[in-house]
């Protein structure tokens, strides 16, 4: 997969804004519209983003 496109959807900055991030020594993308998923739910991303499962969710203060 080329690190210019969403890690959650594959589109590149030519059909959404990416937001660059630095995890493990990579650079990755991710479009506003799956950074929630990345917050509230990082273990949709396993298979698409390393170590995704031992990511903790947020916690909420609601």
């Amino acid at each position: 997969m080329s690190d210019k496109v969403c890690l959650a959807c594959g589109r590149g900055s030519d059909e959404t804004p990416l937001v660059s991030l630095e995890y493990k020594g990579s650079t990755l993308r991710i479009c506003p519209q799956h950074l929630p998923v990345l917050i509230h739910d990082p273990h949709q991303l396993i298979g698409r983003l390393p170590g995704a499962e031992k990511l903790t969710p947020a916690d909420h203060e609601d």
